[in-house]
């Protein structure tokens, strides 16, 4: 056994690993060599924690204070920390602080709740509406309304049954008949479409599977936070990722908790930015997860001017289904009021209710005089308003909820008197009033506001919006896809000096395509034209299309993904049609359409019309490569601390999941290009951490030449220099290289990749990349401008 190495404080890089049953503990302990091999310096686990049996990511915790037992319980986490730990690893574990799940039989402090109603201990562990439904707390577990399926509903001693569900019945209530039997409980069972506008339960976004967790109350805090906290102190856990703090009551001080408590420990925040939004500045964390930086990465090889040119060939492609997702803006709200009026419906009710008391009870006529219905509508047009996923007690309220909305807001009633509902409503989120009425009222805003811009962003318009596909990612802005280098350079010269520390991803569990198969779209950006005329060759005849939207998606899915089963493009264009929304949904499913999208699908782009994309994208396959190695390059160089997800290290082309959880090799089949610049990356990182790190410099390098805007380069720390090729097949185009150089800065340069190269002064970029589209050079004669570890 190798003597024990101590890992770094602090994440040079991280690995992301998806456990699940078929991947516990076990298997990657088996796999710590190799990923220590890759030079992360810290597994960065999914989450941990007891969760609903047979989960597959974790997310749906049951149990906060025992470790998985399907992954190897306590013992198993414990065994991979420390073989992690032998071989210089750390471990950072992704943590739910705002939901469990919504299963009584698995979830014990649920049962409890079901069981004694608002008087149990466990009672204030979740946000639960008690005034509203009669008391009871309805859960849609029923296949259909209870008259129909009453039957199939069986008393089991003292256990209420209903096929796999179980539920805890009161004391005394078991021999009552069963409709009486069902008034006496603090629940009531309910068939599962009333989730859209029924339920008394605050949920993750629209997923009435999980229920919100109150971590605002120290208690809670405290008893759902104890085993994480127990194992960071014990040296098991080195950080943490938190998931969706945007869903809890107070981000800002469940924030201040969780550093005190584990002592400062390095931690990230799934926080989505906005374009121009900032991660509030007083939030005492390490920066992001990194879905800001996987915009500017992504955006740094699309064309603008394509895109745009792309667009209009998606419109007149598309044509005449006008309201099929040509707008960006548009979508977004017309998504918006959907998902307000559907899917988030009683989290609406909720919220109208919160505000409507606020006035009751306010001494201000302006205010007692309110209507509720006006106040419900003043509420939806300025929450379908919000660019930003909600305001911070931190913030400024009116920077977030502006007076452009509220304008915007009032010329949606008809009678104009009636618009005041809409400046009364800005007027309680703007207030510093902290009685619990306007405080309850505020919190509720902030959180449907994020449940909302989530569903109606990434779940609905994204799917919506289709004119480049790799756009609608995460953390991007369809509408405006594209990154310039100047831009680039000053997003990453602001997060090394505010946020050095911060996250940075390019694929994730949740990304809806992997990196690869993003950087493969970005290319039709480059030749919009072409990519037209091959989908009026593949879809001359227009046979068994169900609608354009979805076929220019489809062509799209099979051009990035590149030769795959077609069961897994099947799978992703049905959850595709079904996000959208637009001819079937999950809760209203149309066969006959689902029946012709999946004929569509077999027939054309998995058919043989899909072999001339196939072809179309072989030709372009130089420049799939360029935009592959360079993503992977500055992802892995840029200021921040880069977290690298299973497989992506080498080829990887999955699509949004689960697709893009399947299993893995460790260490790969057949390593290539990609997983030798990966290497040769994080080496150098862990190598010369202070090249990288808090205290490291960022300086932009400018090529000269007739091809400079080719080429996007910069120095770290002035001991290494990142340079790669962007938008190459305009390259080709406009004639190559020629004479473009890049100026170095002073000293001796080796390539890392291939150290018998040298360069210093100024380097040929031909020469730079004359074995492959990207380079990185470190120094080698002792220079730079900081201590990098040595």
């Amino acid at each position: 056994m190798t003597a024990e190495r101590i890992p770094a404080t602090v994440p040079t890089a991280t690995y992301r690993l998806q456990l699940q049953p078929g991947f516990p503990f076990s298997a990657a302990e088996a796999a710590v060599p190799y990923l220590s091999s890759l030079g992360v310096s810290h597994l960065h686990l999914s989450p941990v924690l007891e969760a609903v049996p047979g989960s597959t990511h974790g997310y749906d915790v049951v149990d906060h204070a025992r470790v998985r037992e399907e992954l190897g319980g306590e013992e198993g986490l414990r065994a991979l920390a420390r073989t992690a730990r032998e071989h210089g690893l750390g471990l950072v574990v992704d943590i739910v602080p705002n939901h469990m799940a919504m299963s009584p039989r698995h979830n014990h402090a649920l049962w409890e709740v079901l069981r004694e109603g608002p008087e149990s201990p466990y009672a204030r562990w979740f946000d639960i509406d008690w005034e509203a439904r009669g008391g009871q707390l309805l859960v849609p577990v029923l296949g259909g309304p209870l008259g129909e399926v009453l039957g199939q509903l069986v008393v089991d001693g003292d256990v209420l049954r209903y096929h796999e569900h179980a539920f805890p019945l009161r004391e005394g209530t078991a021999d009552l008949p069963l409709p009486q039997l069902l008034d006496a409980q603090w629940y009531r069972p309910v068939w599962w479409r009333l989730a859209r506008t029924e339920l008394n339960y605050r949920r993750f976004f629209s997923i009435s599977e999980l229920i919100g967790v109150r971590v605002e109350d120290p208690e809670v805090f405290e008893a759902t936070h104890a085993k994480i906290l127990q194992l960071l102190r014990e040296g098991v856990v080195d950080g943490l990722r938190v998931d969706h703090p945007d869903g809890v009551a107070d981000p800002d001080g469940y924030l201040a908790r969780l550093h005190e408590a584990t002592g400062g420990r390095w931690t990230v925040v799934e926080k989505i930015l906005a374009d121009g939004e900032r991660l509030p500045a007083g939030w005492p964390v390490a920066g992001t997860t990194g879905y800001d930086a996987l915009r500017q990465v992504d955006g740094l090889f699309t064309d603008p001017a394509g895109a745009d040119e792309l667009l209009g060939q998606y419109r007149r492609f598309a044509a005449p289904q006008t309201d099929r997702g040509g707008d960006w803006a548009a979508t977004v709200r017309r998504a918006a009021y959907k998902v307000l009026t559907h899917e988030l419906a009683a989290e609406t009710d909720r919220l109208t209710r919160a505000a409507t008391r606020v006035c009751a009870t306010s001494a201000d006529p302006a205010l007692r005089d309110r209507a509720p219905w006006a106040l419900r509508i003043a509420l939806e047009e300025l929450l379908v308003r919000m660019r930003v996923y909600r305001p911070y007690a931190s913030g400024d309220a009116g920077a977030v909820v502006t007076e452009r909305a509220a304008l915007e807001a009032r010329s949606a009633f008809v009678v104009p008197e009636e618009g005041g509902a809409v400046d009364v409503v800005r007027g309680l989120l703007l207030a510093e009033d902290d009685g619990p009425g306007p405080a309850e009222f505020r919190t509720r805003f902030a959180q449907t506001s994020s449940a909302l811009r989530a569903k109606s962003v990434e779940d609905t318009a994204f799917y919506r919006y289709v004119p480049l596909l790799s756009a609608t990612e995460v953390g991007g802005d369809p509408g405006s896809p594209g990154v310039s280098p100047d831009d680039f350079h000053a997003y990453c010269a602001r997060v090394q000096r505010d946020w050095p520390l911060s996250g940075t991803v390019v694929t994730t569990h949740d990304t809806k395509r992997s990196a690869d198969v993003r950087a493969a779209l970005a290319v039709l950006t480059e030749c919009p034209q072409r990519w037209a005329d091959v989908l009026t060759e593949v879809t001359r005849d227009g046979a068994g299309v169900p609608d354009a939207q979805l076929a220019w998606a489809a062509w799209q899915t099979v051009f990035g993904l590149g030769p795959a089963a077609p069961e897994r493009v099947q799978e992703a264009l049905l959850k595709h049609v079904r996000e959208a929304g637009l001819y079937t949904s999950w809760t209203e499913q149309e066969p006959p359409y689902e029946e012709a999208v999946a004929s569509f699908v077999a027939a054309g782009p998995c058919g043989a019309p899909g072999e001339r994309v196939a072809a179309f994208r072989a030709s372009l396959g130089p420049q799939v490569r360029a935009n592959v190695l360079g993503t992977a390059l500055v992802h892995l160089t840029m200021p921040g601390v880069p977290d690298v997800y299973q497989g992506t290290e080498g080829e990887f082309r999955a699509l949004v999941d689960p697709d893009n959880r399947r299993p893995v090799s460790f260490p790969p089949e057949h390593p290539g290009e990609k997983d030798a610049v990966t290497t040769a990356a994080l080496r150098l990182r862990a190598r010369r951490p202070g090249v990288f790190g808090d205290t490291a410099t960022y300086a932009p390098l400018t090529a000269e030449g007739p091809a400079a805007a080719h080429c996007l380069a910069f120095a770290r720390s002035g001991a290494a220099v990142t340079a790669v090729t962007r938008l190459s097949l305009r390259l080709a185009a406009a004639g190559g290289w020629r004479d473009t150089v890049l100026p170095l800065p002073p000293g001796r340069w080796a390539d890392v990749l291939a150290p018998e190269r040298e360069f210093t002064g100024h380097a040929r970029v031909a020469e730079l990349f004359e074995r492959l589209p990207v380079a990185l050079l470190e120094r080698v004669d002792g220079g730079g401008d900081e201590d990098d570890g040595h």
